[in-house]
């Protein structure tokens, strides 16, 4: 079943805050589905885990690429979505170099799972992950959504055709003509 909706739900992150002292100057902070995506047009695209190997040498690097293009079609946002917690989320950014595209960790997995996104990769180690995909949010309201194909538990490939900057770049300027 298609969602017209994103879930409602608080997503724990983590932010700096310089009057934290000592080298780990950041506080948790609650975000809510509602300020991540209320009054704005955000990209979002989700992956399977920080640090593995298509999602960091290609799907973040690509949107990061690509960042200025993606806004310049009247997006206000783009946003890395996935199943780790917000400490392994950034430290992945720091070591990607990513300082455009905002990583947003889903650590229980509660987004994933209302959006009907959330698999089993047992098979790999990994526990339960995001599939690949991506979407664009209006106000909360999913406009388009770009669901990687071979969508099962365990799948033993790792769809990359859809959920690509390239392809989610095409169809915003295909969009906004």
């Amino acid at each position: 079943m298609a969602l017209d909706k994103v879930p409602n739900v608080v997503f724990k992150t983590r932010v700096r805050d310089e009057s934290v002292g000592g080298p780990n100057p950041f506080r948790w902070q609650d975000r809510t589905s509602e300020e991540i995506f209320g009054g704005k047009r955000v990209v979002v695209f989700s992956l399977p885990g920080a640090f593995t190997p298509t999602c960091s040498s290609t799907h973040l690097p690509r949107y990061e690429e690509l960042y200025e293009e993606i806004k310049a079609q009247g997006v206000d946002e783009v946003i890395c979505l996935s199943v780790n917690d917000a400490f392994v989320m950034f430290q992945w950014g720091k070591h990607q170099g990513a300082s455009k595209v905002f990583l947003l960790p889903d650590g229980n997995g509660d987004f994933s799972r209302q959006m009907g996104m959330l698999v089993q990769k047992d098979n790999l180690g990994f526990g339960m992950r995001s599939w690949r995909y991506s979407m664009v949010v209006n106000d909360g309201n999913i406009e388009k959504m770009f669901v990687e194909p071979g969508y099962e538990d365990n799948c033993p490939t790792d769809p990359f055709e859809v959920s690509d900057a390239d392809t989610m770049l095409a169809y915003l300027k295909e969009a906004k003509a």
